[in-house]
């Protein structure tokens, strides 16, 4: 498995037949809210599996002085359980301490919130509802 930062066209365009299958098709998240501005000027990460297929995806940015946001965190439904959200993470992590970032920030939906758990983060908010579905807000330390 590899983690990588997008660059490419070809690599951008395995990011949104992530997120198309993940939120607009399993989810059923508008396409018109799933993506936005941020696209534009996000880190992006893809992870790759032993077959050098992508199988998750991410993105990061800067939200102030001391935090990096995680948004449209997804992992190919065939490819769940098997570690690549976790891989994910850790290259967030290591994303915002190069960046320079205190903490890690992120809107986990409700269902993932466990996983998140496990990767050390802490509720920091009620439960909010973002395209229908329901979320906290979730912050590590770096």
């Amino acid at each position: 498995m590899t983690v990588i930062q997008v660059r490419t066209a070809e690599q951008h365009q395995a990011v949104r037949m992530i997120r198309e299958r993940v939120f607009v098709e399993e989810q059923g998240v508008p396409r018109h809210l799933e993506y936005d501005t941020h696209d534009e000027t996000a880190i992006h990460l893809l992870v790759l599996d032993e077959q050098s297929r992508p199988v998750a995806t991410g993105r990061t940015r800067p939200y102030d002085d001391q935090r990096m946001k995680v948004e449209r965190v997804a992992t190919l439904s065939t490819a769940r359980g098997k570690g690549y959200g976790g891989e994910l993470m850790q290259a967030m992590e290591r994303v915002a301490r190069r960046e320079g970032k205190q903490l890690l920030t992120l809107g986990a939906q409700v269902q993932a919130i466990p996983f998140y758990q496990g990767l050390g983060y802490t509720i920091v908010s009620d439960e909010f509802d973002d395209a229908g579905i329901p979320h906290r807000t979730m912050e590590k330390k770096m």
